[in-house]
């Protein structure tokens, strides 16, 4: 019985806290930087320093592109002409954020959003957690 209790309140208050996925969406867009991978092995990568970043671009349809982002000393960016085109959807009571390149087409989730950090989750069960990204400019 205190172990029925005990889930039931557990439940209340991890569904309680979650965040509606409608108001994620305004976090998404914008540069972000690695800070670790928690594999779904439970093994968890650190990343200290990042040579490259990502872009989020989200435009009114909630349709937009990441793009590879490697950042420099004056404030600038350096990058490819490629990138991946990203669809936003709402989709079970979560944010579903579907990518696709002339290659390969892949769905993550989107756990936690806010104005400096961004958890994800992919298929392969694995956790990004992103911090925003601030450049450092040397002049």
């Amino acid at each position: 019985m205190k172990k029925s209790i005990f889930v039931l309140l557990v439940s209340i208050i991890v569904f309680s806290c979650s965040q509606k996925p409608e108001t994620l969406i305004e976090h998404i867009e914008g540069y972000w930087e690695i800070e670790s991978v928690l594999l779904s092995n439970g093994v968890k990568r650190e990343y200290k320093v990042n040579q490259t970043i990502d872009y989020i671009s989200i435009g009114d349809s909630l349709k937009g592109f990441r793009k590879k982002m490697n950042p420099r000393f004056d404030g600038k960016y350096e990058t490819s002409k490629d990138s991946e085109t990203l669809q936003l959807k709402i989709e079970n009571d979560s944010l579903n954020l579907y990518y696709s390149t002339e290659f390969s087409n892949w769905k993550e989730t989107v756990l936690m959003a806010n104005k400096s950090q961004l958890k994800i989750i992919n298929q392969n069960n694995n956790v990004y957690l992103y911090k925003r990204f601030t450049p450092i400019i040397v002049k």
